[in-house]
């Protein structure tokens, strides 16, 4: 809540409309961001589905899903330099109608290349979300609760990844998947034009101080060069890229797992229904998004970052030596095991925070996007090559048309996921702690 907003006489008034404004602009795109999550792991539960419609092997359907990744980090520093430059709010009325667009493609397509042209319009729309989000809660809220709307933001967000489980498999039982693409891509529409008329880039656009005046802060100097050097400045910056290991080791993966092999492994290995197969990545997606909003908030509340990351680094990848090499089945001890894997995974989260707090505070966009990059950097490397590991030593097992890959299959290619863990925790031991605060004026005062 601001401490002031307005004069004498409309404090209450300002305050509460300040609470309305802020709070809608924050639904509108936590509503677009949900989306996001669905497009993300929806490929794992309609991957039969594409496996049947357009006769694809292992490596291509890990191609088809993984353009999603290879589009969105290609685009995460683009989407850093919009949002610092243009804004919140172009960057997400463009990326609706480029995401809703490219899913009404992809529900028609009648061939592999139009699929991969929807799916291709899709990463292109929604690689700018993310990024828009994180800055718009940096220009709304206060530097004390970024590591609490960072997780927050990211809770809510993996609604969709939920939807995109358990619940789309339901659906499907009763529609074509062609259908559900569709519809969604008439709701990023819907999105996008609510974006035209309700979201602002930040609280002066309505008449209202920034933040830093709310709080008794100096406001934040406007950058005068161009964004170019302000990007080189960035990538110059070395204490942002042990954030960039993390998220290629430790979310890549787990995008890769949820994204696409996941619930392809549990009916293969286990021979488990995709109903039943769906419920262990439902869980998994709930650990996830409640471990994103814990990290979040316990970072925060302790003050540091780094440890808090460490910790979770490395449980995460004790969670791929569990899956790979101790005894564990379908019910209670695979649930535990893909609750611990999703929960341990949204420790990166912390990432973004430490990433904003060793640099300038009106360039945080192109420092979440740099590292933001590497997330999907891991899981366009890894979902294709997964998929390729399999088709190694498939050994030509068919389901009608669909290939049965055996337990030995996934146990070489899910080595790769134990791999990328590993990189995240040499990244997390290599984080700059900040204590929490934006310490960029010490760093450049210290290497100058």
């Amino acid at each position: 809540m601001p401490q002031t907003v307005s004069g004498d006489g409309g404090l209450k008034s300002q305050a509460l409309r300040f609470e309305l404004l802020r709070g809608s602009i924050f639904l509108i795109l936590i509503a677009t961001y949900v989306l996001v999550y669905f497009h993300r792991m929806a490929p794992a539960v309609v991957a039969t589905d594409l496996m049947s419609a357009f006769g694809t092997s292992g490596a291509s359907l890990g191609s088809l899903s993984a353009i999603y990744f290879f589009v969105y980090a290609g685009m995460q520093i683009p989407s850093g330099v919009l949002a610092d430059t243009l804004g919140t709010r172009t960057s997400v009325i463009g990326g609706n109608l480029a995401a809703g667009l490219g899913s009404i493609l992809f529900g028609l397509a009648q061939s592999f290349s139009m699929a991969c042209a929807g799916r291709f319009l899709v990463g292109l729309g929604v690689s700018v979300v993310f990024v828009s989000i994180m800055k718009n809660n940096a220009m709304w809220f206060s530097e004390s609760r970024f590591g609490f709307m960072s997780g927050l933001t990211l809770l809510i967000g993996n609604l969709g990844s939920v939807v995109a489980a358990g619940p789309l498999a339901a659906m499907l039982e009763v529609h074509s998947w062609r259908n559900v693409f569709v519809g969604i891509g008439m709701t990023s529409l819907t999105l996008g034009a609510m974006a035209f008329f309700f979201v602002r880039n930040r609280p002066e656009d309505f008449h209202f101080p920034s933040i830093e005046q709310m709080e008794g802060r100096a406001p934040v100097a406007a950058r005068h060069q161009h964004w170019i050097r302000d990007l080189l400045g960035v990538l110059r910056q070395i204490q942002i890229w042990p954030g960039f290991w993390v998220q290629m080791g430790m979310t890549g993966g787990i995008y890769a797992f949820m994204g696409l092999w996941g619930v392809l492994f549990l009916q293969d290995v286990y021979r488990l229904g995709r109903g039943e197969a769906a419920r262990y990545q439902t869980l998994m997606l709930l650990a996830f998004a409640v471990g994103s909003l814990f990290f979040g908030w316990f970072s925060d509340r302790l003050g540091k970052r780094k440890p808090v990351l460490i910790s979770a680094a490395i449980a995460y990848a004790l969670g791929w030596v569990f899956l790979l090499y101790l005894p564990w089945s379908p019910g209670p001890s695979g649930y535990i095991l893909f609750g611990w894997l999703g929960f341990t995974g949204s420790g990166f989260v912390i990432s973004f925070a430490a990433a904003k707090e060793v640099i300038h505070p009106a360039l945080s966009g192109m420092a979440i996007s740099v590292i933001n990059t590497g997330a999907f950097i891991g899981a366009t490397l890894i979902q294709p090559f997964v998929g390729w590991v399999l088709d190694l030593t498939w050994d030509g097992a068919m389901a009608g048309d669909i290939r049965v890959y055996a337990e030995t299959d996934y146990h070489n290619g899910l080595l790769v996921m134990l791999i990328f863990a590993v990189m995240g925790v040499i990244g997390a031991f290599r984080l700059q702690e900040t204590f929490c605060r934006n310490i960029s004026a010490a760093l450049k005062t210290h290497e100058s």
